[in-house]
């Protein structure tokens, strides 16, 4: 991102969930506050989506990616777990919704500086309090040290933790992509939820052509996508650290997920996928 901005990427995001809510309902993702915290209504956020099908394509992976995640954090709070991290938040409102805040789930939010600034500006257009049970932590993920800034801003490395890390690899070096997943599997039981961008050689035709047309779309607001991996090499690193328990699921899978799409009715490719690994105790 540009220094002394806030991310436009983090803004595009949140732009998919709040017209996910107008254009389908919320089917896939429910999230009440998706319009408000950009400050705008679901009409405005209607008619700044559009109707452009690749816009459309990627509301839908951010919808399921955001689903996804929230789903696998049910389970751990299930099992006991207390703290999750939402790594890069950006404007999620997860810790405004917190359904396990009574039970003592607590929110840090991780993000760049310039970032959190806004957020924190949104929330005071809003009219909301941050809520007691979240905490902001400073990160610059490209220059700081995960762990260090965490444990400064209260997470108990002794205890498991689960990371929702979305929207945010495909922006990072490998070297600092690994910094991070090195910095979650060294707290025993932890948890991490991510999406991640499978090289782009694997895809022909309109496949290429959508992604291609991604990459200049977020480097036009410099923010490129520098980021990409193959899904058995990924997978071997997350092992080396000890994160042994995985899903990975590429575009047919969440479409069958999801959507109800038989893998054999998908009609296109993506190079999205959705990984959630766990360091077991």
């Amino acid at each position: 991102m540009i220094e002394n901005q806030f991310s436009r990427t983090a803004r595009g995001a949140a732009l998919h969930r709040a017209s996910h809510q107008v254009f389908e309902g919320g089917a896939i993702f429910s999230d009440p506050y998706a319009c408000a915290i950009l400050g705008l209504t679901p009409e405005q956020a209607a008619e700044e989506e559009g109707t452009d099908a690749g816009r459309r394509r990627m509301r839908l992976f951010i919808a399921a990616r955001a689903r996804f995640a929230e789903d696998r954090l049910a389970r751990a709070a299930a099992r006991g777990v207390r703290q999750t991290v939402v790594l890069g938040a950006g404007l999620d409102t997860f810790a405004l919704r917190n359904p396990y805040a009574q039970a003592g789930l607590r929110v840090f939010e991780v993000d760049h500086p310039d970032t959190q600034k806004w957020k924190r500006e949104r929330l005071e257009a809003m009219g909301m309090a941050p809520p007691q049970t979240l905490t902001f932590a400073p990160v610059d993920f490209e220059r700081d040290d995960l762990a260090t800034q965490l444990r400064a801003a209260g997470l108990d490395m002794a205890e498991p933790a689960f990371f929702i890390w979305l929207g945010v690899t495909p922006y990072l070096t490998r070297e600092a992509t690994f910094a991070t997943l090195r910095a979650v599997a060294s707290i025993p039981g932890a948890e991490v939820a991510f999406d991640y961008t499978e090289e782009r050689e694997r895809y022909e035709g309109e496949s290429r052509a959508f992604h291609e047309a991604l990459l200049a779309r977020v480097a036009a607001v410099g923010e490129p996508i520098v980021g990409f991996w193959k899904p058995v090499a990924l997978s071997a690193a997350l092992s080396a650290l000890g994160m042994i328990e995985q899903e990975d699921l590429d575009v047919a899978a969440i479409r069958e997920i999801y959507f109800r799409v038989p893998r054999d009715g998908a009609q296109t490719a993506s190079a999205g996928h959705l990984l959630w690994a766990r360091r077991p105790v």
